[in-house]
């Protein structure tokens, strides 16, 4: 009975991690769209997507992975503010 419950609980937790990716995924995707034709709103979808990707990285623990999207959210943060 555990490992039954075991592999229910990591199913669901991989299915809810790929879905973190996909929404990540796309949030970049269409903020990075919205961006390139002149919308500034898009800049926003871009460090939320880039977040997202952080805490997906964290929770498979995948170190450059939390570090891509942590540091290039931060340098948009940055950019955004000196820019």
């Amino acid at each position: 009975m555990e490992s039954a419950s075991r592999t229910s609980n990591n199913e669901v937790g991989g299915i809810m991690l790929n879905a973190l990716k996909w929404v990540a995924t796309a949030t970049l995707i269409i903020g990075f769209g919205f961006f390139s034709a002149g919308y500034g709103f898009g800049w926003y979808l871009q460090i939320l997507g880039g977040l997202i990707w952080m805490v997906a990285g964290i929770m498979m623990k995948d170190r450059p992975i939390i570090a891509t999207n942590a540091l290039m959210s931060t340098v948009g943060v940055i950019g955004r503010l000196l820019g």
